[in-house]
């Protein structure tokens, strides 16, 4: 091992207390529901915002209270998570960003006037992931509302090193795990994608704003014959209140489909959910799950 990486959840008090609501920013996939239904073990309130089209339904059993956001309104977001009680707020969930780049955006989202002049006038480099959410973390926060990580309450998420599922990775796998590592760390280093797919050390794909299961099914359609490895990780800088790496049976459901065999994802800095379920359903496909500090090129 090369890396001393420092998993997310060490050694952190967790920020949630009982007595005060935490507000509940959720998009797509199972994370916020999982967010949800610990906090309820718990008995932290939670003051949900679900965005139409992403956010599980579910989600309204579980929450103390929940509404849906059917526009891209920073005050809607804002003036719920205050008629809750909640100073403190989180995010979960996978939002998809190429919608933001459909025709007719603006009229079909009816933004708000802070969420425009977030967008236009707001100063920032580049529209990236890091540029915009840390922007929309300082809008909240001007609004009196702190982000913290869903992580500090859910740290057993994070996935331990070492080999998930009975089957290791072959010899070949091995040298493509180690090929893809820093590929994909130079990639999440410039803020492009979190994942590349590799075959024989040659790059069949590298994730963008499409995602990892459309990168997944691209690499399947280019190497037919399948016998991929796909490399998933966090960004060298990466802020645990966003975006943290995320996988689950939907992430190895893709994989079989496409012909991936092996999946290297980073221990202590990546979300498995459904870890028990995720890892059966890749041992009854033949993938080979791997949690690793640093990969070993032998």
């Amino acid at each position: 091992m090369t890396s001393g990486i420092v998993p997310f959840g060490a050694g952190l008090a967790a920020p949630f207390d009982p007595r005060e609501p935490v507000g509940l920013l959720a998009c797509a996939g199972r994370f916020p529901v999982v967010f949800a239904e610990k906090a309820r073990e718990c008995n932290i309130p939670v003051v949900c915002v679900g965005a139409v089209g992403l956010a599980d339904p579910v989600l309204r059993d579980l929450c103390t209270e929940f509404v849906w956001l059917h526009r891209m309104s920073i005050g809607s977001v804002c003036r719920a998570f205050r008629r809750g009680g909640a100073r403190r707020w989180t995010m979960a969930g996978k939002f998809e960003k190429k919608i933001l780049f459909r025709p007719w955006r603006w009229l079909h989202y009816i933004p708000d006037w802070k969420m425009l002049r977030f967008w236009f006038l707001r100063r920032r480099k580049a529209n990236n992931d890091d540029s915009l959410l840390l922007g929309l973390i300082d809008e909240f926060r001007a609004e009196g509302l702190e982000c913290v990580s869903a992580l500090d309450l859910c740290p057993e998420l994070l996935v331990p090193e070492g080999v998930l599922t009975k089957r290791h990775p072959t010899k070949s796998e091995q040298r493509d795990i180690a090929f893809g590592w820093e590929l994909a760390r130079e990639m999440g280093r410039l803020d492009v994608g979190q994942s590349v797919m590799i075959r024989e050390r040659a790059v069949l794909a590298v994730e963008a704003i499409e995602g990892t299961d459309m990168a997944i099914r691209r690499a399947g359609e280019l190497c037919s014959r399948g016998g991929f490895v796909v490399i998933k990780l966090a960004k060298p800088e990466q802020d645990k209140r966003f975006d943290v790496p995320t996988v689950g049976t939907q992430t190895i459901e893709t994989m079989h489909r496409a012909g991936a065999t092996a999946l290297a994802i980073e221990a202590g800095r990546t979300i498995v959910i459904d870890q028990a379920a995720t890892v059966a359903l890749a041992e009854k496909y033949g993938i080979t799950i791997t949690s690793l500090v640093a990969p070993v090129n032998e």
